[in-house]
C-alpha cells in the first residue's frame, strides 16, 4: 500500500497514519540493529510507555541428590530480575508544504529510513555502554590486538563460556571495524570465517568463529578515562545474558500554527537489563 506523506487539504492527518508509521520505524530499526540479534526481546509485548516495569523470573535450581533409600522433596524457588523501560529518546521535524509540492522522492519512506537510522545507533550506543560493565567477567587491563593473536583472545572468551557452562548455540562475539579487519587478517582467512558459500555481510553479521557468531558495530563502548583510555569494550556471550525491550509508543503529526507545513514527531522508549551476567563477558581491546 503506497501512502502519500502530506496533505493536499487543510490539514495533515488526511494523509498520515502514525501507527503504519510507526510499525516502518519499528521494522527499519530490527533490520539495521545488531542488538536484537545479541539480546533477547521475550518482554517486548509487555510494554506500553515509559515507566513500565517488567518482571522477569528466573529457572529455579534444582538440586540433585545421592539416593540410599529414601528421598527428600525440594521446595522450588524463583529469583525475580526487574526489566525498566526507563529511557526514552524522540525525533521532531518540519515539512514545508512548498517544499513538499516539488519533492520527487518518497518521504515517508526517505523519513521514516532516517529516523530508524538514527534511533538505532542512539539506543544501541546507550544499551551497549550500559551492559558492558553489567558481564562476570570485565577485563581490567587493555590488550592490543594484532592478527597474530586476535584468535588466542576470540578462544579465551570461549573458555570462559565454557567453564561457566553457557550454551553454545547462539553465542555472539560484537567487534569495531578495526578488529574485524584485523580478524580478516589473521591465520583464520576467509574460508574459516564462514559456514556460507555467500558472503554473510547481512545485519552487522560477518561470520563464525569458535561457535561464535561474528558481529560488527561501530556503537561498541569505548573507555574515556583510566587505565583502559581509549579500549573498545567488544562484547562476547550468549543472548540470554541480554534482555532488551523497546517500542515507538507516539508517532504524530501536528500542524504547525506559524508556518505553513507539518511538523513530525516520535518517541521510542527502551529498555535493557543483564539478566545472566555468567552469559556476558567484555574485552577491552586496543
Amino acid at each position: 500500500m503506497a501512502f502519500s506523506f502530506f496533505s493536499t487539504g487543510t490539514t495533515s492527518e488526511v494523509n498520515f497514519i502514525p501507527e503504519v508509521f510507526s510499525k516502518l520505524l519499528q521494522a527499519k530499526f530490527y533490520k539495521a540493529s545488531v542488538l536484537p540479534a545479541v539480546s533477547n526481546t521475550d518482554y517486548e509485548g509487555e510494554i506500553s510507555g515509559q515507566g513500565d516495569k517488567v518482571t522477569i523470573r528466573t529457572v529455579p535450581a534444582v538440586t540433585i541428590n545421592d539416593y540410599a533409600g529414601s528421598i527428600t522433596t525440594q521446595e522450588l524457588t524463583t529469583s525475580k530480575v526487574e526489566l525498566l523501560i526507563d529511557k526514552a529518546k524522540y525525533y521532531s521535524f518540519k515539512i514545508d508544504d512548498v517544499l513538499a509540492a516539488q519533492a520527487d522522492i518518497n518521504m515517508l519512506e526517505a523519513a521514516s529510513a532516517d529516523a530508524a537510522e538514527g534511533m538505532r545507533v542512539a539506543v544501541e550506543t546507550d544499551v551497549f555502554a550500559n551492559v558492558s560493565a553489567g558481564a562476570t567477567t570485565v577485563e581490567s587491563s587493555t590488550t592490543t590486538i594484532t592478527a597474530s593473536n586476535i584468535l588466542d583472545r576470540i578462544l579465551l572468551a570461549a573458555k570462559t563460556l565454557d567453564e561457566a557452562n553457557i550454551p553454545e548455540e547462539g553465542r555472539f562475539f560484537i567487534m569495531s571495524p578495526e578488529f574485524i579487519s584485523i580478524l580478516k587478517k589473521s591465520e583464520l582467512r576467509q574460508a574459516y570465517l564462514t559456514g556460507d558459500s555467500v558472503s554473510p555481510l547481512r545485519n552487522g553479521e560477518v561470520g563464525v568463529v569458535d561457535r561464535f557468531t561474528i558481529y560488527q558495530s561501530n556503537m561498541l563502548l569505548v573507555d574515556s578515562s583510566g587505565s583502559t583510555s581509549g579500549a573498545t569494550n567488544c562484547l562476547a556471550g550468549h543472548p540470554k545474558a541480554i534482555s532488551f525491550a523497546s517500542q515507538f509508543t507516539n508517532t504524530e503529526t501536528v500542524r504547525m500554527e506559524s508556518t505553513f507545513g507539518d511538523q513530525v514527531r516520535g518517541l521510542k522508549v527502551y529498555g535493557q537489563k543483564v539478566v545472566v551476567p555468567d552469559a556476558l563477558y567484555t574485552t577491552k581491546w586496543t
